[in-house]
């Protein structure tokens, strides 16, 4: 059930982040390699960056690789900290642009790879949980990882840190539902992610951090236990703890 990737670092371009290498986002949408229960991200992208302090986005309702000239702008956008996500849409849920990820709450940008089993019968508990969706417009996507995003944008408006509102969230959603609870978060200056379910691989040195659902090459990555919470800046390093 999806794909996503979060980078923070030395500037790169998007196409680097999302097209580059042998098992690149892109080539994740139509050949994923350790996806559980589906063959093709194929139900749109999405990608959210920094740029002069603001998080900006793009969004698409279909498979990335149909998009040539988001290809070519990609090449030219550069940013030193990026979420970019691939969509295999849960049935029952519309395949349409408000599903496709990133969400955005102010300067933080939120992607959930996973599911919420038996979505319909905690709904209604996820609602309540999530408070007044007006001050978040991405909250009100008809998707299961919206009214997820909408916890974790409480608990950020509330003061929890990036890593914090991620926590909570798994905390509080698998007390109600089983399921794939992998978050990913970033707000220009850190990342934070969650392992629930399904995989996560990261890849540090001194001038960047990368978090990906799958390799997205051959070097230098290390798989990141299940059921952990990751923090990332360039001052701390990568930091992995368990939920």
């Amino acid at each position: 059930m999806c794909r996503h990737v979060g980078y923070l670092g030395t500037p790169v371009t998007l196409h680097s982040l999302m097209y580059e290498g042998e098992h690149s986002l892109e080539r994740q949408s139509y050949a994923p390699r350790m996806t559980r229960g589906n063959l093709l991200n194929a139900d749109g992208f999405g990608v959210g960056w920094y740029h002069a302090g603001q998080a900006v986005r793009f969004r698409r309702a279909q498979p990335i690789w149909t998009d040539q000239s988001f290809r070519e702008v990609a090449r030219v956008v550069t940013s030193g900290c990026a979420v970019a996500a691939i969509r295999s849409a849960t049935v029952g849920f519309p395949v349409d642009e408000s599903g496709a990820q990133p969400f955005r709450d102010g300067p933080r940008l939120f992607s959930h790879n996973g599911v919420v089993e038996g979505f319909a019968g905690v709904e209604a508990k996820l609602r309540e949980l999530a408070g007044d969706l007006s001050p978040v417009p991405d909250a009100r996507a008809a998707v299961d990882s919206a009214l997820l995003f909408a916890i974790a944008a409480r608990h950020w408006r509330d003061g929890a840190s990036l890593a914090e509102g991620l926590a909570a969230v798994v905390r509080t959603v698998t007390a109600l539902a089983p399921g794939r609870y992998n978050l990913l978060a970033a707000d220009g200056t850190a990342l934070a992610a969650t392992t629930w379910g399904d995989c996560l691989h990261v890849r540090a040195s001194p001038e960047a951090v990368t978090l990906s659902s799958e390799p997205l090459d051959g070097s230098g990555w290390q798989a990141v236990p299940d059921r952990s919470l990751v923090t990332a800046d360039l001052g701390s390093g990568v930091r992995v703890t368990p939920l």
